[in-house]
Order: structure tokens, then sequence, then C-alpha cells
């Protein structure tokens, strides 16, 4: 067993010392794959990568750890990933209310260049949509983008994760993108 599924098994068990050691173990991780999605954000991102962490990770051990229960380290990863795009999701709505600048845009006077990555609250949202969809047409190949897009995990980590060959994985992934794809092309024209 990996050191932190066995910190996972003493937080069920009630360690009081295994959150930190489950963090220790994990935190750097985290921030990269925190890092990956904040940067995709927008050009001014509201929501730094530390932060993103620290409010997965809070909403995983938070309430009540002992509750929690994760079979391995790719199970705690999977329900991170799920956490972090929740939050981002969230935050996505909030920024399109009214009252926090709703329609517009800001423009930034010293950015000459705009990554060509970036995701937008309406693009966030149109994602998590179709997201939605696939679950309840192909729950594992929405799993696998989760773990690809919001884990950021490869495709062959993600699909290891899942029980995936490699070229399983990318069948998988390339599907699910021609899906998704097709699904916002769709629910933009509406």
């Amino acid at each position: 067993m990996s050191d932190v599924t066995l910190a996972l098994l003493a937080i069920e068990q009630g360690d009081p010392r295994a959150a930190d050691r489950l963090l220790s173990l994990i935190y750097q991780e985290l921030r990269a794959l925190a890092a990956s999605k904040v940067a995709r954000e927008t050009a001014t991102p509201t929501l730094q990568a530390t932060s993103l962490v620290h409010d997965a990770y809070l909403r995983l051990l938070g309430a009540d750890p002992q509750k929690q229960h994760w079979d391995s380290r790719g199970h705690f990863f999977a329900a991170a990933s799920e956490a972090m795009r929740r939050i981002l999701i969230e935050n996505a709505r909030r920024k399109k209310r009214i009252r926090h600048g709703g329609g517009r845009q800001r423009i930034e006077l010293l950015d000459d260049a705009v990554m060509a990555d970036e995701e937008s609250p309406d693009q966030l949202l149109a994602l998590n949509d179709a997201l939605a969809s696939l679950a309840a047409e192909d729950p594992q190949a929405e799993q696998l983008v989760k773990l690809r897009f919001f884990g950021g995990l490869s495709i062959e980590q993600a699909g290891e994760l899942l029980g995936f060959s490699r070229a399983a994985a990318y069948r998988q992934w390339n599907y699910a993108r021609a899906w998704l794809r097709c699904r916002i092309e769709q629910g933009q024209g509406n």
C-alpha cells in the first residue's frame, strides 16, 4: 500500500494526525493540478491555485473525515478532481451573475496576449452541462474527462485509475471529446 492509501485508512480509523500527514503527502501534486486548472480560467483569475487546493481539501475532509471512505489513492484523486470541478463551476456561475459583472468582459490594458487554452465562465458552464449529459450515457467516459480536464491527469494516468488499458483510455478519450464537442455545439445553437 502507498503512503497515501495508509494515510486515508488512518483518517477513516480516526487518527487525528492522519489528515496532516495526508496533506503533506499530496499537497504538491494537488497544487500542480490546481495551478493547471486556474491557469485556464481567464486572463485574470479570481481563484488562486493554493485557494483551490485548500477549498477542495476542506470539502473532502472538512466536515467529518471519519465518514469519508476512499478505497485507494486513485479514488481520493478522483474525489479531489470532482471537488475542484465543483469549485470552478461555482466560481464561473458567480462570475456570470449581474452583480459580479454579468455579461461584461474585462479588458486588460497591459496584457498583450491571451492564452489559447483559457476557459471563460460560459465555456466552463457549457462543459459542465455537457458532462452531466455524458454521465447519463457513459459514466466511465465522464470520469475519464473529469480526471483529465479537472484533475490534470494524463490520459494514461486517468485510464489507469479507471482500469483501462492505454489503448482503451485513448479510445474513450477521443470518443468523449467528440461527444462533448457535439453536445456543446448543439447547446450554443439554441
